[in-house]
């Protein structure tokens, strides 16, 4: 009500409002407020002054002043029918006076005496939601309110804005805000429909009974406009693959490795660590095979996506076009809020160790430095292949006695390996149980009293000896000869023990002497084994340098997904700044010293005894360089003391100058990693299957199978069967070599994720 204005001079109601009880409030003779579905609409004789959501504090109290200073409402019947005090609404206006509509909104921090959702109840949120249950029905049952809800679901990576979208525009009298009851009976009647009769398309059937069944509206595969309309209404999590026939399909050779990719088990650990992305057309399982596609056919990163064509992607995915980039990036980043790349690394870990234990006897681990050329200030750490240190982040890799590799662990900073082994070895004794496991380690891991401590947790150690030793005589060494791996192996071999650690530690010293004569110590706790297997075991670490080698090449292994940053710990121990900066002084001193006494010691060589016959002469006639010399020391004296004053080590805190301490987000480059990882041991799964078929497999083998991958191919749907036939290789004993391996990879009996089709590969004759 404006000042000064009665109650008898305000605007006569044009429309009499009356009570309707729940849903609608009577402010007085002319303003209500109207509460449906969860919407409000605030009415001013019968015009809609305002209209927002329940909850929507701040266009609430937009509407209640809007009420007061238009004098269509005085403050007490206001307050009655929004359910407030006058003085609240006093404070509103006066917020809104000084600050604008912006200084409505509530201020951060969770409200007061308001219930929380607790975490273990994310996995109830999680099940009714699949239920179709609606979010203030959750809330009910929670107790708690309904954006409550819808935050828990945001931070879990669900989404169904679009849901409810649809939900207002379907006027059916009874539907539900969720839609469950339509989802349902299209559920039920579309899987009716594909999967009850027995001449429906074998591309609409389930790949198996764990998976919930699939179905597709779409009789074109190369237009799936229906399911992704299903997809934007919630109805379908992941489109079912269907495929089309043709000829020279790019790339299609890449389904080649989909049986090794089967055997691996990450669609079933992604399934059982992930559950669902939530409604969506490119799905979990469509978004992991699609990663592990680009990632055999060398398509390096999302933005490499730009230049397929998304069409010829889709084919073999068995859809009308592949993910573009965007769409890859925001799949990344909803698997990356889940947080769950070390749980499924761990999965894929377990399945790997199940399906080849007999390789992991022998562990290899080593640290890979991933430089980072960003603008963000983190720890720096050597490079040894650039041999310099440099920005980076420093990941910890596991392979077995192969050379493929098992898991890898990424390191807070950048601990040394010795720091590393028991934390990475605690991970491998989980997956590996109780079974002999001997790790293989460069130098960096060198540690006698970590070797005690690993060999009394059940570890045999195989390491280089680091330092300075006594050199073994040649009479000592003898020549050993062995086949081992299809491979004749000789060494000029020295075998005996050696005692470390005070003498309180025996191990074994194998020794090899090159045909330069150097020398490679060999020490090892394994007493059982010949002296030249240890040789070779310990000589083969280098197929893990090899492996690091070719990830950085062909999977770009060091690319950086995202410019995410994390808050590190600021309590971890790092190099003192100032100490490094008064050690370098040092170093520096001690040369400036060392050349002026040089320069002493030339004019004393130099001085001729008939100039200066006695020393005293001699120091007098060189008095200014001898200065020199005594400033020099006592410089370099002067350093060494303060340096001796300064720690050594102080926390990342204080060496950051009380800057954020800050590292690189992990959760995406992690789970990248691991797709690139179930990526290289297919092909080193492939690798195996063809070496009975191709001679030259050691020196070739891989080059073999990229090929093979990457050669266009012929896909026929028949008989129940998606047929793949490639094009011939460029040579006949080549293209012999991967019929015989297509032979044997149609002896697994693979479905293709998605669907019933048994996949059938073959290639064709060459002219």
């Amino acid at each position: 009500m404006l000042p000064g204005m009665s109650r008898d001079q305000r605007q006569p109601a044009l429309i009499e409002v009356r009570n309707d009880g729940d849903e609608a409030v009577a402010v007085n003779e002319r303003c209500a407020l109207r509460t449906r579905e969860g919407h409000r609409v605030v009415t001013v004789s019968g015009v809609v002054l305002a209209q927002y959501a329940v909850g929507d504090r701040m266009a609430e109290a937009h509407a209640m002043v809007s009420l007061v200073e238009q004098g269509q409402a005085d403050q007490n019947d206001v307050a009655r029918a929004f359910g407030c005090s006058t003085r609240t609404l006093r404070r509103q206006e006066q917020r809104m006076q000084e600050g604008g509509l912006a200084a409505l909104v509530r201020a951060e921090g969770y409200p007061k005496g308001r219930a929380r959702i607790g975490m273990s109840r994310t996995k109830r949120v999680e099940r009714w939601k699949r239920e179709g249950i609606g979010n203030r029905e959750i809330a009910r049952r929670l107790g708690v309110d309904e954006k409550s809800v819808r935050k828990l679901l945001r931070r879990m990576g669900w989404t169904e804005a679009r849901a409810e979208q649809a939900a207002f525009s379907l006027e059916e009298p009874t539907a539900d805000p969720n839609l469950s009851a339509f989802r349902t009976r299209a559920r039920k009647r579309l899987s009716e429909r594909t999967l009850g009769s027995g001449g429906a398309d074998p591309n609409l059937s389930a790949f198996s009974t764990a998976e919930e069944p699939s179905f597709s509206m779409d009789a074109d595969p190369s237009n799936r406009k229906h399911d992704r309309l299903l997809a934007y209404l919630g109805v379908i999590e992941d489109a079912v693959p269907i495929f089309r026939d043709g000829e020279r399909v790019p790339g299609a050779g890449v389904l080649v490795a989909l049986p090794a990719l089967m055997a691996s088990g990450i669609f079933e650990a992604a399934r059982e660590v992930y559950g669902s992305i939530g409604p969506a057309f490119y799905g979990l399982r469509t978004t992991m095979l699609a990663m592990l596609l680009m990632a055999l056919l060398r398509i390096k990163r999302a933005e490499n996506l730009k230049e397929h064509i998304p069409d010829d992607l889709g084919r073999v995915l068995g859809l009308d076009r592949a993910p573009e980039v965007k769409t890859l990036r925001r799949k990344l980043s909803r698997f990356a809020g889940l947080g769950r790349a070390v749980p499924f690394g761990r999965e894929l870990a377990r399945r790997r160790v199940a399906a080849r234990g007999e390789a992991m006897g022998f562990l290899y681990v080593d640290g890979h430095v991933r430089v980072y050329h960003g603008k963000r200030t983190i720890p720096k750490t050597h490079v040894a292949r650039m041999r310099i240190s440099m920005p980076a982040t420093s990941d910890y890799w596991v392979n077995d006695a192969t050379g493929d590799p098992l898991f890898v662990v990424t390191a807070e900073a950048h601990p040394g390996l010795a720091t590393m082994l028991p934390v990475v070895l605690a991970e491998a004794r989980a997956l590996v149980g109780e079974r002999r496991v001997t790790v293989v380690f460069d130098r960096g891991g060198w540690s006698p009293r970590l070797f005690a401590k690993l060999i009394v947790e059940g570890f045999d150690i195989m390491t280089y000896r680091k330092g300075r030793v006594r050199r073994v005589p040649k009479a000592e060494f003898h020549e050993r000869k062995v086949r081992i791996d299809g491979r004749t192996i000789t060494y000029m071999l020295a075998d005996q023990g050696v005692l470390l650690l005070n003498r309180t530690l025996r191990l074994r010293q194998v020794t090899r002497l090159s045909e330069n004569g150097h020398q490679t110590q060999i020490i090892t706790s394994r007493r059982d084994l010949s002296a030249i297997e240890v040789a070779y075991r310990m000589f083969t670490r280098w197929r893990q340098e090899n492996f690091f080698k070719y990830m950085r090449e062909e999977y770009l292994l060091d690319a950086l997904v995202d410019y995410g940053i994390e808050t590190a710990d600021p309590e971890r121990e790092v190099p003192n700044p100032e100490w490094n900066r008064l050690d370098a002084e040092i170093h520096k001193a001690r040369a400036d010293t060392e050349r002026l006494a040089a320069h002493v010691g030339h004019e004393a060589l130099d001085n001729l005894e008939t100039q200066h016959r006695t020393m005293r002469g001699f120091k007098i006639a060189n008095a200014r360089v001898s200065g020199d010399v005594i400033a020099a020391l006592r410089h370099l004296t002067d350093l060494r003391r303060r340096r001796d004053a300064v720690p050594k080590r102080v926390s990342a805190q204080q060496a950051a100058g009380g800057a954020e301490v800050i590292r690189l987000a992990t959760e995406r480059k992690h789970l990248t990693n691991l797709i690139k990882m179930v990526a290289y041991q297919a092909e080193g799964d492939l690798v195996r299957l063809l070496a009975p078929h191709y001679r030259r497999t050691e020196d070739e083998g891989r080059t073999l199978i990229q090929s093979a991958l990457a050669a266009p191919a012929d896909i026929a749907v028949r008989d129940r069967e998606l047929r793949v036939t490639l094009h011939p290789m460029s040579s006949a004993h080549r293209t012999r070599a991967v019929a015989a391996l297509c032979h044997d990879l149609n002896e697994a009996d693979v479905r293709f994720p998605g669907t019933a089709l048994r996949l059938r590969l073959a290639i064709g004759t060459p002219r």
